[in-house]
């Protein structure tokens, strides 16, 4: 019955909140003179501001969905700007107050979108040198997660990443979960399996789940379809390379059941590097040896100033730290969630040079 109430509360707040910003932007177009029916624009408006949830329903509502992901993006900026433009128009007081202040709010919003669908599909290789003890072969290797590979981040994007890594000549590549945007459908349905088994590199592609493997609960034909292009999906598994180090792909957090580490560590001393997708414990991986510790999901926040929140949450939200003899590295990601759109962070693969020696 709580969780009921509680429901009932979040969607008064969120309708309230919606309403808001419509009405708002009802104000501001009536300042420019155009002819606008009331009803048939609250109507527009109820059904774009409930389009993510109705794009939940199923595939066939993929207009939605589609629809749904650049509302997330509008209504989180327009939360932030449209406060702040209504206190502009109480304090100019001039006869086109409403018109002026809201252009110039729509300039806003407009270049938001640009810079962002910019930095959301033009991805930018990180390069890192990390050294660790003992004796061993110099590694190259590509890391990336979060692709949310489905309908918005889709198989172009991918064939960015494949062209960008195979550029790179790899001897490794990790992909640290968030493969799928929650279901493998349109991974499938787009073909881009054909593009994935372009990607090459000396010791093999490997991956293991996020958190969004778990919310569309097709696990079973993800792993098979990443397998089918070429991607050892690693589930508490660890593995060795050849006889050249060690890898563990770790399940997510989301998988209340998954192994500790302590219980993945491998015997011998060769190099070992770890993915977990979510960077939920920095010190066991310090305790039990780990040289290179993989995550993800962070996504940098993926539009300001939600980093503000990922850093509060995470001890280590983005990049690289060293702990003890331990290298963390936390990519952004490669694609996103929700709209196309990064501010304050980019679209991003990692090349992490592994080099050996006393450190």
């Amino acid at each position: 019955m709580k969780q009921v109430i509680a429901g009932i509360i979040a969607l008064m707040i969120y309708s309230g909140l919606a309403g808001y910003t419509g009405w708002t932007v009802f104000v501001w177009l009536q300042s420019l003179s155009l002819p606008l029916n009331g009803w048939f624009f609250a109507f527009l408006w109820t059904v774009w501001a409930f389009s993510f949830f109705i794009g939940r329903l199923g595939h066939k509502w993929l207009g939605f969905t589609i629809a749904g992901s650049y509302w997330l993006g509008f209504f989180q900026y327009a939360l932030l700007l449209f406060p702040l433009a209504a206190l502009l128009v109480l304090l100019i007081d001039h006869p086109r107050d409403v018109q002026i202040t809201g252009s110039v709010t729509a300039l806003i919003f407009l270049s938001l979108f640009l810079v962002g669908t910019f930095l959301a599909y033009s991805p930018a290789v990180r390069n890192k040198e990390i050294n660790i003890k003992g004796n061993g072969e110099d590694l190259t290797v590509v890391i990336a997660s979060d692709f949310h590979l489905g309908v918005l981040s889709g198989k172009r994007h991918l064939k960015r990443f494949v062209t960008m890594s195979n550029r790179l000549k790899p001897d490794l590549v990790l992909l640290a979960g968030d493969l799928v945007d929650d279901d493998p459908i349109w991974y499938v349905r787009y073909g881009m399996s054909e593009v994935m088994k372009e990607l090459t590199a000396k010791y093999g592609v490997f991956g293991v789940l996020g958190n969004h493997e778990y919310y569309g609960k097709k696990i079973p034909l993800l792993v098979r379809v990443m397998e089918a292009s070429g991607v050892q999906i690693l589930r508490d598994d660890t593995v060795n390379i050849e006889g050249k180090f060690h890898l563990t792909g770790r399940e997510d957090p989301t998988n209340g059941r998954r192994h500790s580490l302590e219980n993945l560590k491998p015997e011998g001393g060769l190099p070992w590097i770890v993915m977990d997708h979510t960077p939920t414990d920095l010190k066991t991986p310090v305790q039990l040896g780990v040289d290179l510790h993989i995550s993800g999901h962070t996504h940098k926040g993926q539009m300001w100033p939600n980093r503000f929140i990922t850093k509060k949450v995470f001890d280590l939200d983005y990049g690289h730290r060293q702990n003890g003899d331990t290298h963390f590295l936390v990519s952004s990601g490669f694609g996103f969630w929700g709209p196309p759109i990064r501010i304050g962070s980019r679209s991003e693969l990692w090349m992490v040079r592994i080099k050996y020696g006393n450190n």
